[in-house]
């Protein structure tokens, strides 16, 4: 890297460990501050929030291995979130907000209130706080080595004293962060190099997470998008040109795959958007994809997508945050990254002798390897900037929400309340909270040890979440819903998880297995236990108003037993009218962008395209009437 790169990079750095001595005072003050930013947070900034989490550095990785190994139409697995996300937007962001909660586990006592209800909520801090919040990380920190590798060469800029011990420890602990035979001590010197860049990484990430909190997170999100954005958008155009300009990515790829490209898919195939078309579009796929945002784990926005709607200062902007985060997250990032992961595809073409079990993480690191050797100074450092700034704005989200389970669920509920019989001060939670956020990172640096590929991390945490959702979003539309029922999907989820990856190797059947199970359990512990306590639901309602089915509780709190009902439907007009808003502008965007072929039941491209990016403009104002149009959003 040249001077230009290395001061980009560090422009960044600073930033980021200013902006924690900046909002230090602030958050030090209570656990709202610390966590919810004061509830203070427009709605743009916590959209432009999520977005950033979710614009990790992992996942340009996956996106370009995913796209040479199974086509664009294998995106739909990414993009169908598109619907939980209006979802908790449409729904629930408003209630979310209103609960006035500082976590979701601490929501199970305000939605259940008996004693299950605590059990619940110690269950949930420790599986979504500790297990799935801490395997998310780990893949995050394994793409952080791969993202690393080539740009931060410690090996050869620190002396054989400082690095030879360090690849010595790496080599005892058999665990090598980079590719190669574990003969050659190049790896275990570049497995070294890398464990002192994420070691570098996170020492900045928890600098600035720990000290200013959410607001601090927020800030260098902010930033972070940008440059992402930015960056990415320079990388797309400088591929594309190496590849001759939009036009001949479809040319070449039909030229140079005719025969088919990694594991045989066609070119076609890879271009496709819809199922006719693609590659072993099954049904268990289909059905799948159809259902995936429903039965995953975030499915009502459980976790930090909650985290930014309950910061939000007032229920519409958290109706707003979920809106700026969606066409940000599915339309926005998508069309940069088609481009580009197509372009990389034929500037790197697939070793045809590789194993099959290797082609997907060779796949993904073709976008560091052109990253390295095709971009120029000053933009290589704008997006190696962007791609660290990127694994920082997920690692500092999760290790944030991570720690606020930890300090409020497990050590505020149960060990200061519940055991010592004492109320812990807000700046003694506050440093609870910081030292859980370093016990988070070191969790999730011993099961990055254990990871191969970035898919296989991501496939993982996929089953553990899975079967999860559905009992979730009808805990808050239906008031029969008791703390036994979320009870049984979470251990149900775990028990089942190993024994599935044991027994079925096609992962849309284990998810669809997961869901099926957990859901069941869900439902049999509905019948078996009742409904809670009339005067903790009726608590509940007049505190939160949800919308949906709670017709008895309604009318006690003196509201119409039907009108739960109808915002509930409208806001389900509204949320399936700007998804269908989103899907149709990004397949009609992105069929433009790379020359994708047309459903064979609708043979004109040309018109497809026009088509669906007219339908999608044409829904904006039906979706944005349904939504806003009329409803109180204190």
């Amino acid at each position: 890297m040249q001077f230009i790169d290395v001061l980009i990079i560090a422009a960044f750095v600073a930033y980021a460990i200013g902006s924690g001595l900046w909002n230090r005072s602030r958050a030090s003050r209570n656990l709202e501050e610390y966590f919810l930013a004061g509830r203070s947070l427009p709605g743009w900034q916590a959209g432009l929030s999520m977005a950033a989490t979710q614009f990790a550095a992992d996942t340009p990785l996956l996106v370009t291995g995913i796209i040479a190994t199974a086509g664009i139409f294998a995106l739909w697995q990414l993009w169908i979130y598109a619907l939980a996300f209006l979802l908790m937007g449409f729904v629930l962001a408003s209630s979310w907000r209103r609960a006035g909660v500082l976590t979701d586990a601490e929501l199970s006592e305000l939605r259940y209130g008996s004693r299950p209800a605590a059990a619940l909520r110690a269950i949930k801090a420790i599986y979504f706080g500790t297990i799935f919040n801490c395997t998310v990380l780990a893949w995050v920190l394994f793409a952080a080595a791969r993202i690393a590798e080539p740009f931060l060469r410690w090996e050869r800029w620190l002396p054989p004293g400082v690095i030879l011990p360090v690849a010595e420890f790496m080599q005892w602990i058999n665990v090598p962060l980079t590719v190669g035979a574990p003969d050659d001590p190049q790896v275990w010197l570049r497995s070294a190099s890398n464990l002192i860049s994420i070691l570098a990484i996170l020492t900045v990430t928890a600098f600035y997470s720990t000290t200013g909190g959410l607001r601090s997170v927020v800030a260098t999100d902010m930033v972070q998008i940008g440059v992402m954005l930015l960056g990415t958008l320079a990388f797309a155009v400088i591929v594309v040109d190496k590849v001759g300009g939009l036009g001949a990515i479809r040319e070449q790829l039909y030229e140079n795959f005719a025969a088919g490209g990694p594991g045989g898919i066609l070119p076609g195939q890879i271009l496709a958007f819809t199922p006719d078309q693609a590659k072993q579009a099954s049904f268990a796929l289909l059905f799948l994809f159809a259902l995936q945002w429903l039965i995953q784990l975030n499915a009502d926005g459980t976790g930090y997508l909650a985290q930014r709607s309950m910061a939000c200062r007032s229920g519409r902007d958290a109706k707003q945050a979920a809106l700026v985060f969606t066409f940000t997250q599915v339309l926005l990032r998508s069309l940069l990254w088609l481009p580009l992961g197509l372009g990389l595809l034929l500037l790197f073409p697939p070793d045809a002798a590789l194993p099959a079990g290797l082609l997907q993480a060779e796949r993904e690191s073709t976008y560091v390897r052109g990253m390295a050797e095709l971009l120029p100074p000053g933009v290589l450092g704008l997006m190696v900037t962007a791609m660290l700034a990127a694994l920082a704005s997920t690692v500092d989200t999760h290790i944030n929400w991570g720690a606020s389970y930890w300090t409020n669920d497990i050590f505020k509920r149960f060990i200061c309340q519940q055991w010592l019989k004492r109320e812990p001060s807000g700046r003694a939670l506050v440093w609870v909270a910081r030292g859980a956020n370093l016990l988070i990172l070191l969790i999730a640096l011993l099961i990055m040890t254990q990871l191969s590929s970035i898919n296989q991390a991501w496939q993982t945490s996929l089953l553990l979440g899975a079967g999860m959702g559905v009992v979730l979003i009808l805990r808050w539309l239906w008031w029969r819903v008791n703390a036994w029922a979320e009870i049984a999907a979470v251990l149900v989820s775990l028990v089942a998880a190993p024994l599935l990856m044991l027994v079925m190797e096609d992962q849309a059947l284990r998810l669809l297995s997961m869901a099926v199970l957990s859901t069941l359990a869900a439902l049999a512990a509905m019948r078996i236990a009742g409904p809670e306590e009339r005067g903790r639901l009726l608590e509940f309602y007049r505190r939160v108003r949800p919308p949906g089915y709670w017709g008895p509780i309604a009318e006690a709190a003196g509201d119409p037993a039907r009108e739960g009902a109808r915002r509930l439907w409208r806001a389900l007009g509204a949320m399936a009218a700007c998804g269908l808003s989103v899907f149709c502008l990004l397949v009609g965007l992105g069929s433009w962008l790379v020359g994708s072929p047309a459903p064979v039941w609708f043979p004109w491209e040309t018109a497809w395209q026009l088509l669906l990016v007219m339908a999608g403009l044409a829904l904006t104002p039906l979706w944005y009437k349904l939504g806003f149009g009329g409803e109180e959003e204190e």
